[in-house]
């Protein structure tokens, strides 16, 4: 592994770190999503909590945060097992954020930025997967699953080359949604529209 790619993994750490969650929701003047609603520091949850605009910001946010690091690294040549680490090492920090005491959100949005780059055609067929989900069985985090399971499958008939580094981050991503999967499987899981009661 050369140097520019560790330096580029720790790039990607810092700024996956940045909790895009928690800040809007300081600036909206809205509960801590870490604390608040399903207590995870995504745009579900701040969609729950203040609505369109702040969870609109959110997700713009997470996915900037996944595709620059990603994004630069591709154009600076790194091949791509290595752009596998530094995808990761951005969920990651967005999954345990250096400075929010590493408690961060599920990394979905990170994790579709990404994969921005590897072409519009994955991206379409990623966003067309979580609508058709979330429109059946009105679960976000279903439609997540789902999606990010068959990302490597696209992968492979897109970009081929790229499955590998794929299936690192869609391990990653049902990994982190294995409380989501539990709650599921009883039954007990919130729907993308379940306001939040606040006390």
């Amino acid at each position: 592994m050369t140097g520019l790619t560790i330096l580029m993994i720790g790039v990607a750490y810092l700024i996956g770190s940045l909790s895009s969650a928690v800040v809007i929701c300081r600036l909206y003047g809205l509960p801590d999503p870490r604390t608040a609603g399903s207590n995870n520091p995504g745009a579900t949850n701040v969609f729950r909590l203040g609505g369109r605009t702040p969870a609109a910001l959110v997700l713009f946010m997470d996915i900037f945060k996944g595709t620059v690091p990603v994004y630069c690294s591709y154009w600076m040549g790194i091949d791509p097992i290595a752009l596998g680490f530094i995808g990761v090492s951005a969920c990651l920090g967005h999954i345990f954020p250096l400075y929010f005491g590493f408690k961060g959100g599920k990394a979905v949005a990170t994790a579709f930025g990404v994969l921005l780059p590897l072409g519009l055609e994955l991206a379409g067929l990623l966003i067309a997967t979580w609508l058709a989900i979330v429109l059946i069985f009105g679960y976000s985090s279903l439609a997540a699953i789902v999606a990010v399971s068959l990302a490597p499958v696209f992968t492979w008939f897109i970009k081929p080359m790229y499955t590998v580094p794929v299936v690192m981050l869609s391990v990653l991503i049902i990994i982190r949604h294995k409380d989501n999967i539990l709650r599921l499987l009883k039954g007990e899981e919130s729907k993308v529209w379940d306001k939040v009661r606040l006390k």
